[in-house]
Protein backbone atom coordinates (compact mmCIF):
# COMPACT_ATOMS: atom_id res chain seq x y z
CA UNK A 1 0.00 0.00 0.00
CA UNK A 2 1.10 3.27 -0.88
CA UNK A 3 1.62 6.21 1.37
CA UNK A 4 -1.75 7.51 1.65
CA UNK A 5 -1.33 11.07 2.71
CA UNK A 6 0.55 11.90 -0.33
CA UNK A 7 -2.22 10.42 -2.59
CA UNK A 8 -4.68 12.58 -4.45
CA UNK A 9 -7.34 10.47 -3.82
CA UNK A 10 -6.83 9.75 -0.61
CA UNK A 11 -10.76 7.90 -0.42
CA UNK A 12 -9.17 5.31 -2.65
CA UNK A 13 -6.55 2.45 -1.55
CA UNK A 14 -3.08 2.95 -3.59
CA UNK A 15 -1.18 0.16 -4.22
CA UNK A 16 1.50 -1.09 -6.55
CA UNK A 17 0.40 -3.44 -9.28
CA UNK A 18 3.10 -5.62 -11.01
CA UNK A 19 2.61 -8.24 -13.71
CA UNK A 20 5.03 -9.03 -16.85
CA UNK A 21 7.45 -7.40 -15.06
CA UNK A 22 5.56 -3.84 -15.37
CA UNK A 23 4.85 -2.10 -11.91
CA UNK A 24 1.93 0.56 -12.18
CA UNK A 25 -0.21 2.16 -9.16
CA UNK A 26 -3.87 0.64 -9.02
CA UNK A 27 -6.55 2.93 -6.95
CA UNK A 28 -8.89 0.61 -5.13
CA UNK A 29 -12.22 1.03 -3.98
CA UNK A 30 -16.13 -0.50 -2.78
CA UNK A 31 -17.32 -3.94 -2.10
CA UNK A 32 -19.06 -6.19 -4.41
CA UNK A 33 -18.20 -7.24 -8.24
CA UNK A 34 -15.03 -5.89 -9.74
CA UNK A 35 -15.06 -3.25 -12.44
CA UNK A 36 -11.36 -2.03 -14.43
CA UNK A 37 -11.89 1.53 -15.07
CA UNK A 38 -9.10 2.68 -17.71
CA UNK A 39 -9.29 6.07 -18.02
CA UNK A 40 -9.42 8.73 -20.61
CA UNK A 41 -6.54 11.62 -21.42
CA UNK A 42 -5.00 12.89 -20.20
CA UNK A 43 -5.37 10.80 -16.74
CA UNK A 44 -6.84 10.13 -13.68
CA UNK A 45 -8.55 13.39 -13.70
CA UNK A 46 -10.74 14.70 -10.44
CA UNK A 47 -13.97 13.76 -12.93
CA UNK A 48 -12.75 10.43 -13.79
CA UNK A 49 -12.41 9.63 -10.20
CA UNK A 50 -15.73 11.11 -9.73
CA UNK A 51 -17.16 8.84 -11.74
CA UNK A 52 -14.99 5.94 -10.35
CA UNK A 53 -17.01 6.72 -7.34
CA UNK A 54 -20.49 6.73 -9.30
CA UNK A 55 -19.56 2.94 -9.90
CA UNK A 56 -18.50 2.18 -6.47
CA UNK A 57 -21.82 3.52 -5.31
CA UNK A 58 -23.78 1.58 -7.80
CA UNK A 59 -22.38 -1.59 -5.54
CA UNK A 60 -19.44 -2.47 -6.89
CA UNK A 61 -15.28 -2.70 -6.58
CA UNK A 62 -13.45 -0.84 -8.93
CA UNK A 63 -9.77 -1.01 -10.00
CA UNK A 64 -8.63 2.33 -11.40
CA UNK A 65 -4.98 1.80 -13.00
CA UNK A 66 -2.81 4.67 -13.09
CA UNK A 67 -1.67 4.10 -16.88
CA UNK A 68 -0.40 7.96 -17.70
CA UNK A 69 -0.51 11.45 -16.85
CA UNK A 70 -0.53 12.44 -13.27
CA UNK A 71 -3.33 11.36 -11.25
CA UNK A 72 -5.63 14.24 -9.71
CA UNK A 73 -4.41 16.91 -11.99
CA UNK A 74 -7.04 18.93 -13.71
CA UNK A 75 -7.70 18.89 -16.95
CA UNK A 76 -6.25 21.80 -19.62
CA UNK A 77 -5.60 21.96 -22.85
CA UNK A 78 -1.70 21.74 -22.64
CA UNK A 79 -2.19 18.48 -20.28
CA UNK A 80 -3.84 16.64 -22.70
CA UNK A 81 -1.35 17.41 -25.38
CA UNK A 82 1.80 16.31 -23.65
CA UNK A 83 -0.25 13.26 -22.40
CA UNK A 84 -1.26 12.57 -26.10
CA UNK A 85 2.53 12.82 -26.88
CA UNK A 86 3.74 10.82 -24.51
CA UNK A 87 1.03 7.89 -25.22
CA UNK A 88 2.00 8.13 -29.00
CA UNK A 89 5.95 7.24 -28.31
CA UNK A 90 5.46 5.11 -25.41
CA UNK A 91 5.96 1.30 -26.37
CA UNK A 92 2.93 0.16 -24.57
CA UNK A 93 0.37 2.01 -26.56
CA UNK A 94 -0.20 1.40 -30.27
CA UNK A 95 -1.47 4.83 -31.51
CA UNK A 96 -1.13 4.25 -35.22
CA UNK A 97 -0.48 1.18 -36.63
CA UNK A 98 -3.61 -1.48 -37.80
CA UNK A 99 -4.24 -4.72 -36.56
CA UNK A 100 -2.01 -4.96 -33.56
CA UNK A 101 -3.09 -5.03 -29.77
CA UNK A 102 -1.85 -2.61 -27.78
CA UNK A 103 1.37 -4.45 -25.33
CA UNK A 104 -0.32 -2.82 -22.46
CA UNK A 105 -3.75 -5.03 -22.68
CA UNK A 106 -1.43 -7.81 -21.40
CA UNK A 107 -0.49 -6.24 -17.57
CA UNK A 108 -4.39 -4.74 -17.63
CA UNK A 109 -5.35 -8.49 -18.04
CA UNK A 110 -3.41 -9.46 -15.14
CA UNK A 111 -5.23 -6.61 -13.55
CA UNK A 112 -8.43 -8.21 -14.42
CA UNK A 113 -7.38 -11.43 -13.12
CA UNK A 114 -6.86 -9.69 -9.97
CA UNK A 115 -9.57 -7.53 -9.49
CA UNK A 116 -11.98 -10.51 -9.59
CA UNK A 117 -9.94 -12.30 -6.94
CA UNK A 118 -10.37 -9.91 -4.48
CA UNK A 119 -14.15 -9.75 -5.41
CA UNK A 120 -14.40 -12.89 -4.06
CA UNK A 121 -13.67 -14.96 -7.36
CA UNK A 122 -17.95 -15.79 -7.95
CA UNK A 123 -18.39 -13.29 -11.11
CA UNK A 124 -17.46 -12.01 -13.74
CA UNK A 125 -15.69 -8.53 -14.32
CA UNK A 126 -16.56 -5.31 -16.00
CA UNK A 127 -14.33 -3.36 -17.94
CA UNK A 128 -14.62 0.41 -18.98
CA UNK A 129 -12.53 2.13 -21.47
CA UNK A 130 -12.50 5.55 -22.32
CA UNK A 131 -11.53 7.74 -25.59
CA UNK A 132 -7.75 6.56 -26.04
CA UNK A 133 -7.96 3.49 -23.85
CA UNK A 134 -11.80 2.36 -25.31
CA UNK A 135 -10.87 0.02 -27.54
CA UNK A 136 -8.70 -2.03 -24.92
CA UNK A 137 -12.13 -2.92 -23.27
CA UNK A 138 -12.35 -4.88 -26.23
CA UNK A 139 -8.71 -6.35 -26.22
CA UNK A 140 -9.05 -7.28 -22.82
CA UNK A 141 -12.56 -9.28 -23.18
CA UNK A 142 -10.14 -12.14 -24.83
CA UNK A 143 -9.79 -13.20 -20.98
CA UNK A 144 -13.34 -15.11 -19.78
CA UNK A 145 -13.34 -13.71 -16.69
CA UNK A 146 -14.55 -10.29 -18.59
CA UNK A 147 -18.15 -10.60 -18.93
CA UNK A 148 -19.42 -7.00 -20.37
CA UNK A 149 -17.10 -4.68 -22.14
CA UNK A 150 -17.83 -0.79 -22.39
CA UNK A 151 -15.91 0.91 -25.11
CA UNK A 152 -16.81 4.50 -24.67
CA UNK A 153 -15.52 6.98 -27.84
CA UNK A 154 -12.42 4.26 -29.11
CA UNK A 155 -10.22 6.37 -30.38
CA UNK A 156 -7.30 4.39 -31.47
CA UNK A 157 -5.99 3.63 -33.72
CA UNK A 158 -6.22 7.60 -34.39
CA UNK A 159 -8.10 7.73 -37.70
CA UNK A 160 -5.52 9.49 -40.51
CA UNK A 161 -6.95 7.83 -43.16
CA UNK A 162 -9.97 5.52 -43.89
CA UNK A 163 -8.07 1.75 -43.09
CA UNK A 164 -7.44 3.26 -40.04
CA UNK A 165 -10.77 4.74 -39.07
CA UNK A 166 -12.10 1.42 -39.59
CA UNK A 167 -9.54 -0.56 -37.38
CA UNK A 168 -10.20 -2.06 -33.95
CA UNK A 169 -7.00 -1.33 -32.30
CA UNK A 170 -6.81 -5.32 -31.84
CA UNK A 171 -4.51 -7.88 -33.68
CA UNK A 172 -6.95 -10.97 -35.62
CA UNK A 173 -6.25 -13.39 -32.76
CA UNK A 174 -7.31 -11.50 -30.53
CA UNK A 175 -10.42 -10.19 -32.36
CA UNK A 176 -12.07 -13.93 -33.43
CA UNK A 177 -11.36 -15.00 -29.72
CA UNK A 178 -13.68 -11.70 -28.67
CA UNK A 179 -16.03 -12.23 -31.59
CA UNK A 180 -16.66 -15.63 -30.57
CA UNK A 181 -17.49 -14.42 -27.31
CA UNK A 182 -20.19 -12.22 -27.62
CA UNK A 183 -21.86 -14.07 -30.59
CA UNK A 184 -22.15 -17.35 -28.40
CA UNK A 185 -23.56 -14.87 -25.13
CA UNK A 186 -20.59 -15.63 -22.69
CA UNK A 187 -19.36 -11.51 -23.31
CA UNK A 188 -21.90 -8.19 -23.48
CA UNK A 189 -19.71 -5.69 -25.73
CA UNK A 190 -21.29 -2.41 -25.07
CA UNK A 191 -19.54 1.10 -27.52
CA UNK A 192 -20.93 4.52 -27.30
CA UNK A 193 -19.90 7.29 -29.60
CA UNK A 194 -21.30 10.68 -30.66
CA UNK A 195 -21.98 10.83 -33.84
CA UNK A 196 -19.50 14.25 -35.11
CA UNK A 197 -16.64 12.64 -33.11
CA UNK A 198 -13.74 13.18 -35.26
CA UNK A 199 -11.60 10.62 -33.62
CA UNK A 200 -15.03 7.79 -33.95
CA UNK A 201 -15.56 7.47 -37.10
CA UNK A 202 -19.08 5.58 -38.02
CA UNK A 203 -16.75 3.10 -40.06
CA UNK A 204 -15.23 1.72 -36.95
CA UNK A 205 -18.97 0.86 -35.15
CA UNK A 206 -19.92 -0.86 -38.88
CA UNK A 207 -16.84 -2.90 -38.55
CA UNK A 208 -17.42 -3.72 -34.73
CA UNK A 209 -21.40 -4.88 -36.07
CA UNK A 210 -19.45 -6.33 -38.96
CA UNK A 211 -17.24 -8.64 -36.61
CA UNK A 212 -19.58 -8.79 -33.18
CA UNK A 213 -23.05 -9.62 -35.10
CA UNK A 214 -26.35 -9.03 -33.10
CA UNK A 215 -25.46 -9.15 -29.89
CA UNK A 216 -22.78 -6.17 -30.26
CA UNK A 217 -24.97 -3.26 -28.74
CA UNK A 218 -24.17 0.23 -30.10
CA UNK A 219 -25.00 3.79 -28.78
CA UNK A 220 -24.33 6.41 -31.20
CA UNK A 221 -25.62 10.43 -29.38
CA UNK A 222 -26.33 12.59 -32.32
CA UNK A 223 -24.43 15.46 -31.50
CA UNK A 224 -24.81 17.86 -34.64
CA UNK A 225 -25.14 21.07 -34.30
CA UNK A 226 -28.77 21.46 -34.53
CA UNK A 227 -30.05 18.60 -31.36
CA UNK A 228 -30.66 20.41 -28.41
Amino acid sequence: MLDAMSEPFPDFTAEAFTHNNKTKTVYWKGTGPAVVIMTEMPGITPDVADFARRVVDAGYTVALPDLFGEAGKEVSGRYIGESIIKGCVSKEFVTFATGKTSPVVGWIRGLVCEAHARAGGDRGVGVVGMCFTGGFALAVAVDPLVKVGVLSQPSLPFGVGKKRQADLGLDAQDLAKVAERVRADDLCAIALRFTNDPLVRASRFERLREELGEAFIAVEIDSSPDNP
